[in-house]
């Protein structure tokens, strides 16, 4: 049961790491020539569904391990007596993620903005379900784990500077544009 757990959550990882970076590149229609422009943002939104399928293992696996017996307080935030803060923040960052994907799921109703609001949560339940992982788990001080972890915030961080160069560089671009438009 540990092994799925570690596995899972692992798994959980790397796979919301991916949908965050895939979420800040598809925020500026980030696409590689010759594809579609569907299939970035629809890559992200499968690889989100995905992420969705292996917390879920992960969530699961953990409630019915005997060793812990965690049972369902381990998804009320912060009422179970194993690890209650670290528990606490990937319960916390479990109810993010569901509200993300949730109105990702209804965004045709909700609207653009609403949706929009909703989503930047991703900025808070990644770092999040990320400490959760570090605090929580039993191997959190393997070189290996150290490497994974540094790897996706590294993998965050470059994805968020591209962003952010990129809305500098767009903004530079449109103010270069104005003087040539006014002359007209």
């Amino acid at each position: 049961m540990w092994y799925a757990t570690r596995g899972a959550g692992i798994v959980s990882l790397i796979l919301l790491t991916g949908v965050v970076c895939l979420g800040i590149l598809t925020s500026v229609r980030w696409q590689r020539a010759g594809w579609p422009r569907f299939l970035t943002a629809q890559l992200h939104q499968s690889i989100s569904l995905l992420s969705l399928v292996f917390l879920t293992i992960h969530i699961v696996v953990a409630v019915v391990d005997p060793y812990t017996s965690l049972g369902l307080a381990a998804i009320v935030p912060f009422a179970s007596g194993y690890r209650t803060i670290w528990l606490g923040l990937g319960a916390v960052a479990l109810y993010l993620i569901l509200a993300i994907i949730g109105t990702s799921l209804i965004r045709g109703w909700l609207g653009h903005r609403a949706w929009r609001i909703v989503h930047w949560l991703t900025y808070a339940a990644w770092p999040i379900a990320l400490v959760h992982g570090i605090g929580t788990g039993s191997d959190s001080g393997a070189i290996w784990a150290w490497l994974l972890n540094g790897t996706c915030v590294a993998a965050v961080l470059a994805a968020t500077a591209w962003r952010v160069g990129y809305a500098d560089s767009s903004q530079a671009e449109r103010a270069r544009a104005l003087p040539v438009l006014e002359r007209r």
